[in-house]
């Protein structure tokens, strides 16, 4: 068995596929490849793909990472040629290589996620840049959770905000790094509703994944 490592891109024609949406895509692009992709055991089998982080629904991402578990050996050089043939527009596959099966978890390794946030501030009054600057004194922000109705603090999870660039044109850019550990991740919408501009047109990013340190996505051969 091999385990492969490959990053990926997920671009503007896909950004609003959801994650599940998302992991069919790949499953059939792999399938239609003709690679000898493992999966699990059991009574309804599963394909042994295993993705570093869910991307935000309207999020594109520019170096998303993915494990994916094989039943015969492939040369990364080989599979990323086959399945790149198989993905649809907005989509491509790059950077691919052998890993250890005894690695951790990508999911359980992910500490904090880049974002480039790009918002139309034309038609508003809003200062950007001193809306910034009040969301990073703040010692705390109580938010609350949409989905299950708890309260967490998400000035905690923002580990670094600044603007980059204001374009004549109206459009803001912002950087933004957030957390993005096992029941701590934050999300760029939810920034966007803190600084005020939330209801305005936005183009997200996802630029870089970070990983622990002490285990960073390596290249040690497949056992």
């Amino acid at each position: 068995m091999q385990r492969l490592r490959f990053s990926y891109t997920k671009g503007e024609p896909i950004k609003f596929v959801g994650h599940l949406d998302l992991a069919r895509m790949w499953e059939r692009a792999l399938r239609r490849a003709g690679l000898p992709v493992a999966y699990s055991q059991g009574f309804n089998p599963q394909l042994r793909i295993q993705f570093a982080s869910a991307l935000p629904v309207g999020c594109s991402g520019r170096a998303e990472v993915a494990d994916l578990w094989l039943d015969e050996p492939v040369t990364p050089e080989e599979f990323t040629q086959r399945v790149q043939a198989q993905l649809p527009p907005g989509a491509s596959v790059f950077d691919a290589h052998h890993v250890a099966l005894d690695l951790p978890s990508l999911q359980s390794q992910m500490d904090q996620a880049e974002y480039t946030i790009q918002v139309d501030v034309s038609d508003t009054t809003i200062d950007v840049a001193a809306a910034v600057a009040a969301f990073l004194a703040a010692t705390e922000l109580t938010r609350v959770r949409a989905r299950d109705g708890k309260t967490y603090d998400l000035r905690a999870l923002v580990d670094a905000l600044h603007v980059e660039e204001t374009a004549d044109d109206g459009w803001v850019r912002l950087f933004t790094r957030l957390a993005s550990r096992p029941g701590a991740t934050g999300r760029p919408d939810d920034l966007l509703d803190a600084l005020g501009l939330g209801d305005l047109p936005r183009r997200i990013e996802r630029t870089r994944l970070i990983f622990v340190e002490s285990a960073p996505p390596g290249t040690a051969e497949a056992a």
